[in-house]
């Protein structure tokens, strides 16, 4: 007899990697669909009964719960608040819980609740918790480092997703990357020596999309895809015959380290096969930061003459960048911002530096005794640093919130944009016939951003857009749309900052004031702190209420230690015969 099997991914917290405010342009509920759990589907046997909930793009409802025999979740350290409530959920319906991915692999000694752990690469530990699993023998932990060949990875069983609920479709082509970035924990999970998949084996997944029907952007996930270029160049060929049969019904994007600019032969075979689009881990400009990281591999050449070379072959780069390196010079902020603007990076993420597990930085860091709690996982999203810095805390936060906010002002963003447009040249994807949802797109684009407080500046990106590359219409809309949700995101995360930094004054105010409570005036003043207290919890509740609903998880936690706090202290005074020396 088969067993039910509940897949469950786990929700995203809104970050600027999931565009969650631009979906709506085009009628989509999440950027990505979940490739991993996709997979682990794939390698269930025939007689079980598998679904898919990925609840970015549907809840988790209790009949799903009351089906299920037994429950697998993937998870990253950024979903970590959601994958809790999963496991909360499935307690309470008596649900075996299996929980795999980057995030469990990292620090499962820290997820409580989960019955088994299937950690590593799954085409080795997968198949021992099945084989236990249908025994009943299954154990708590199945864990192996071994790193397989990536000819055991079953093709991923799309059909347990709506192709039209997802902006994107992924696939991956490789595994590992053969640099030693310091603060990167690819290498620590995937190892140094790039596994692929044979050429004739990823045109296959891609014909398995092309079958089912789907067309549009197809993200290889791979995070180095350039890893090794022997191979690669190989399997561009392929892809670049198997688009053109079938007119570019893919355009697609990937991950890559910046010297790819110095491989001619590769960028040109990347825009064969229909490549618009390259995400680089350009991290800082700084070269002592490039040298104190080991990231040698963006030392080799001129950056930003590299970004301009790619770009010139019709691939926009998006670009990931680190604050709080210790060798970061006091004018990094406005170094980083000159940067990104003469380069013309549009999408140009940039983050605090964070500790991941298992990383050379977090080991390091444990030595120097500098760590200071578990990484959030987003490192774009919050103001928390888990180290202790060398730059003074103050000084490094307050220059990243300037740093966004000048990034991610209309004004600048669209004049990136713009940069972006000179420097691109025309890529075939761009001359096919404009679909329906680009269409949408546009449309709404016009209703929503005309009448936005930033409208003057979208229509004049717009007007010098279109006359400066006709043929560039759609990306010109796309980048406009992804400015709408860069514009939010910016704006809500400053919001909450400055309510967390808000709450963290008044939590001071009201330590000072507790600790001016004296012997003659005890009760009295303990009275008066209650008052206080109340009245600070009613202001701050009602700020907090102002906040946008996607973002109070965060701003929830600081409003729950500021009221532990204040109760906790006046019940310390209340028990005291005088004033507390612990105040």
């Amino acid at each position: 007899m088969g067993h039910k099997v509940l897949l469950v991914y786990p929700r995203m917290p809104p970050t600027y990697w999931s565009f969650r405010y631009a979906m709506p342009f085009i009628g989509k509920k999440a950027a990505f669909p979940p490739l991993g759990l996709l997979t682990v589907a794939a390698f269930l046997p025939e007689d079980f009964e598998v679904s898919l909930v990925d609840m970015n793009v549907r809840r988790l409802t209790d009949s799903d719960l009351e089906w299920a025999d037994i429950v697998f979740t993937s998870s990253m350290i950024v979903q970590r608040d959601s994958l809790d409530e999963v496991i909360r959920r499935c307690r309470v319906y008596g649900k075996p819980v299996v929980a795999g991915g980057p995030y469990p692999t990292s620090a499962c000694a820290r997820i409580e609740g989960v019955d088994h752990f299937v950690l590593n690469e799954a085409e080795i530990t997968l198949p021992r918790f099945l084989e236990d699993y249908l025994r009943g023998e299954a154990k708590p932990i199945y864990s192996d480092t071994a790193k397989p060949d990536l000819s055991l990875t079953p093709p991923p069983r799309f059909d347990l997703i709506r192709f039209g609920d997802y902006a994107n479709m992924a696939l991956q082509y490789s595994r590992g990357c053969p640099y030693s970035c310091e603060f990167c924990d690819i290498i620590e999970m995937f190892g140094r020596v790039p596994r692929t998949k044979t050429p004739d084996r990823f045109v296959s997944e891609m014909d398995l999309l092309y079958l089912r029907g789907w067309r549009g952007a197809l993200f290889v996930v791979d995070d180095n895809f350039i890893g090794n270029r022997r191979e690669v160049k190989d399997l561009l060929r392929l892809v670049a015959a198997w688009q053109r049969e079938r007119d570019y019904p893919f355009p697609l994007f990937t991950e890559a380290t910046v010297n790819l600019a110095q491989d001619e032969e590769l960028m040109d075979l990347m825009r064969a096969a229909g490549f618009n689009m390259v995400f680089l881990g350009i991290e800082t400009p700084v070269e002592e930061t490039l040298i104190e990281t080991h990231k040698h591999q963006n030392l080799r050449f001129d950056m930003l003459d590299a970004v301009r070379r790619i770009q010139g072959k019709g691939m926009e780069v998006s670009g990931g960048f680190v604050l709080g390196f210790d060798s970061d010079p006091p004018d990094i902020f406005d170094r980083q911002i000159r940067f990104i603007r003469d380069a013309g990076i549009p999408t140009a993420m940039v983050g605090l530096l964070t500790a991941l597990p298992n990383t050379q930085l977090y080991r390091r860091l444990k030595a120097e005794n500098r760590l200071t709690e578990d990484s959030g996982g987003n490192n774009t999203f919050d103001f928390k640093l888990n180290f202790v810095p060398k730059m003074d805390t103050r000084e490094l936060l307050a220059g990243y919130k300037r740093l966004l906010s000048e990034l991610y002002d209309p004004e600048s963003y669209f004049q990136r944009c713009l940069q972006l447009l000179r420097n691109l040249k025309t890529h075939r994807t761009s001359r096919r016939r404009i679909k329906r949802t680009e269409l949408r797109a546009f449309f709404r684009s016009l209703l929503v951003q005309t009448f936005s407080s930033y409208g003057w500046s979208y229509w004049k990106f717009l007007s010098r857009a279109f006359f400066m590359k006709p043929q560039l219409t759609t990306e010109t809309v796309t980048m406009a749309v992804k400015g709408h949700h860069f514009f939010k995101m910016t704006r809500r995360v400053l919001e909450v900052e400055s309510f967390e930094e808000k709450v963290e004054k008044l939590a001071r105010a009201f330590r000072e004031r507790a600790a001016g409570v004296r012997v003659p005036d005890f009760e009295q003043g303990i009275a008066d702190l209650r008052a206080y207290r109340d009245r600070v919890f009613r202001d701050v509740r009602a700020e907090y209420r102002r906040l946008h609903k996607d973002f109070r998880i965060q701003a929830e936690q600081s409003l729950q230690r500021l009221t532990s706090s204040m109760d906790e202290i006046i019940a310390r005074l209340a028990e005291s015969a005088g004033p507390s020396p612990a105040i």
